[in-house]
């Protein structure tokens, strides 16, 4: 098990950690009624913060930051020789999680994506877990919440008796919403990417190698080209560049202090 604690990636702070102790801090968590913020940074999500600092101080006040991607993986042993054979992607984390929560019965409530989308992820993890107990399901409204609304999201979500949330409205949506929840919820919040889709069966995961060497971006653009071009022919070669001036020390980013102020408005 690793957990070496946060560390400086172009001003986010991630975590040096491996699944077993992310799982492992989740499910503590979950099961003594504490709340916890976690998210699972690739790139766009690492670069997202550096390019809004504001969110990066929001990224920054979370309990745990995931080294979703190989680069952001790569990024840690590199800058700070974290030792890490592996990223805690949020699809397999989120797994690991489900599957605790059905050993232990910790009931999960599933926030976000499309009605579609739900109904085929409830199936496939009935199937998968047949233990587990799923508290509630509520898709994204995909607007802005009114006045008052996050109360009454928090409100539903306490009654149904659940003890994890696990939330899927894309980056850097589900990130913003996590972070305007948890100061409500008494129980861990987990920004879980596009790991409602993939267990959905609604996206198709990228070959085994291609996970493994860092490019599953480009698979990811082959199905989404028209939506997903910049944010991989942006942002990638800026976050290279970025880290190459971290590592030679041309640029030294300075983390911003983790936010403490809740957002005026933020999308449900």
């Amino acid at each position: 098990m690793i957990a070496l604690g946060k560390r400086n990636v172009l001003g986010v702070l991630v975590d040096a950690i491996d699944y077993e102790a992310a799982t492992e801090q989740v499910v503590a968590a979950a099961r003594e009624r504490r709340p916890l913020a976690l998210t699972a940074l690739a790139v766009h999500g690492v670069m997202t913060g550096v390019l809004d600092r504001a969110h990066n101080a929001r990224l920054n006040s979370f309990d745990i930051v995931t080294p979703d991607g190989q680069p952001v993986r790569w990024a840690l042993n590199l800058l700070h020789r974290a030792g890490l054979t592996d990223r805690v992607y949020g699809p397999e984390l989120t797994l690991r999680v489900l599957a605790r929560c059905a050993e232990e019965g910790l009931p999960v409530y599933l926030y976000g994506s499309t009605d579609e989308t739900l109904s085929r992820l409830v199936a496939a993890l009935e199937r998968m877990f047949p233990a587990l107990k799923l508290a509630g399901v509520e898709a994204s409204k995909f607007r802005a919440a009114r006045p008052g609304e996050d109360v009454e999201i928090a409100d539903r979500i306490k009654s149904s008796g659940a003890r994890l949330v696990l939330v899927g409205l894309g980056c850097p949506r589900q990130e913003v919403f996590v972070y305007a929840m948890r100061p409500l919820l008494d129980m861990p919040l987990m920004a879980v990417g596009a790991a409602f889709d993939y267990h959905a069966g609604s996206l198709r995961k990228p070959p085994p190698w291609m996970q493994r060497v860092g490019l599953e971006w480009l698979w990811r653009l082959g199905l989404e080209p028209g939506r997903l071009w910049r944010r991989y022919l942006v942002l990638n070669p800026a976050y290279l560049a970025r880290l190459a001036a971290q590592k030679t020390r041309l640029w030294r980013p300075v983390p911003p202090p983790p936010a403490t102020e809740r957002p005026a408005t933020f999308a449900i």
